[in-house]
């Protein structure tokens, strides 16, 4: 019953499997074929659904840190996609507004949690004191932040944490500041300004003892503009595997960089979504097959749409930001899906893709035993995989063509 199944299993294994952001591992996938070739054939859907929702589950927490007055309020709310006014926000102000542990579930993705930490470089600071009160143990790493100068008390903090086996990420938060206030002087120099104030941090930390520091200059305001990305990049690759994929996807779509990983990121997950649709459809109940597809693929397509933010609150934020007028950016949205992702619109698409007779077909032969059932699996898998790697292209390049509108470029 299960012959075609497994076969789209394995070949669906041999394309993915060193794909960056598949996070089924080995082990897993032979549970899913010994389930498929020794098991009943509900263990296995069971299995596949339980890996399936291990994204679901995944959480990360981010501790920002740094002494009062250097923006830690801001990149909380930077890195979740918001401005300082809006609902959900942390907040902020010219005096420490933080005074225990804040944590701000990302709007979009709850189990991503980023937390304002107490700010540092009290007269009588110590670390581990310091990192004891937080609870450190509960965060997957720590950005440490300041808007001018590493002094001891954030070169002690990162000391602390290193000892305690935990990462962290130096952040010279303010660079737009910096930068305007140099644009006044005649012999002005972009790059060479960015450059002194990056060889000013690293000698700072490195007269208080730390050997061969990073430090990434940002500007919360702008987070497009610098090294956000780079600092995203890093932290992403040094997270578990399982961690990775949440990363990226939380992230604010403000790069062509970023919007192409976010692409890849989604891809990884479709042959699962795929198998899974497959092996559902060889249920021998009538119509089980179709509604099982519609529900998988609402729910997938809906965290297509939300990662590449191109929800109204999503573009009215990017239109605040760049003051490209929210007309214009919506102006170059040409999916469908973009108007609306919902039961009745995924059976139209999957009549476009399986065609109506195909899905007929599907269901008359989920009837039959053996054969009936090994025919219904590959159709459903098929029309799921086809569909779903179409859908993901179109909003794809909806949102590339909203990054280029918005950063004034011809789409």
């Amino acid at each position: 019953m299960t012959t075609l199944i497994h076969h789209c299993c394995k070949s669906s294994i041999r394309l993915t499997m060193d794909e960056e952001y598949c996070v089924i591992d080995d082990h897993e996938v032979m549970e899913i074929r010994e389930a498929l070739e020794n098991q009943t054939l509900t263990s296995a859907v069971a299995k596949i659904q339980d890996y399936c929702k291990q994204l679901d589950r995944v959480e990360l927490n981010i501790a920002i840190t740094g002494e009062s007055g250097s923006g830690k309020s801001t990149f909380v709310n930077a890195f979740r996609g918001l401005g300082d006014e809006d609902e959900g926000a942390a907040k902020t102000g010219v005096v420490e507004t933080t005074m225990k542990p804040a944590v701000y579930p990302h709007p979009k993705y709850p189990r991503v949690k980023v937390w304002d930490l107490p700010g540092i470089g009290t007269p009588n600071f110590k670390a581990d004191e310091y990192l004891q009160k937080v609870e450190f143990q509960q965060y997957d790493f720590f950005i440490i932040i300041i808007s001018e100068r590493f002094k001891v008390s954030n070169v002690q903090l990162a000391t602390e944490i290193q000892r305690m086996k935990k990462r962290f990420y130096f952040v010279r938060s303010k660079i737009d500041n910096s930068i305007n206030a140099e644009q006044r002087k005649r012999d002005f120099n972009k790059e060479k300004t960015l450059s002194t104030i990056r060889q000013d941090c690293i000698k700072g930390l490195q007269d208080n003892g730390v050997e061969s520091p990073t430090v990434f200059l940002i500007s919360s305001f702008e987070l497009q503009l610098y090294e956000f990305p780079l600092l995203e990049e890093t932290m992403e690759k040094e997270l578990p595997k399982h961690k990775q994929r949440v990363l990226l996807l939380s992230l604010p779509n403000i790069t062509l960089t970023i919007n192409q990983r976010k692409k890849e990121a989604l891809q990884g997950n479709i042959w699962k979504m795929s198998l899974l649709s497959g092996a559902v459809a060889t249920v021998p109940i009538p119509g089980l097959s179709v509604a099982v597809d519609v529900n998988i693929l609402v729910k997938e397509l809906t965290s297509y749409y939300q990662a590449f933010g191109l929800d109204d609150e999503s573009l009215q934020n990017l239109s605040d930001k760049t003051h490209v007028p929210l007309e214009e950016l919506k102006a170059v949205l040409k999916s469908p899906l973009n108007k609306e992702i919902s039961a009745d619109v995924v059976i139209k698409l999957l009549t476009k893709f399986a065609g109506g007779a195909v899905m007929l077909l599907e269901y008359w032969v989920s009837t039959i035993p053996v054969l009936g059932s090994m025919a219904a699996g590959g159709i459903s898998y098929a029309t799921t995989h086809k569909m779903l790697s179409s859908c993901l292209n179109e909003l794809a390049d909806d949102a590339h063509n909203v990054l280029m509108r918005a950063l004034q470029t011809e789409v």
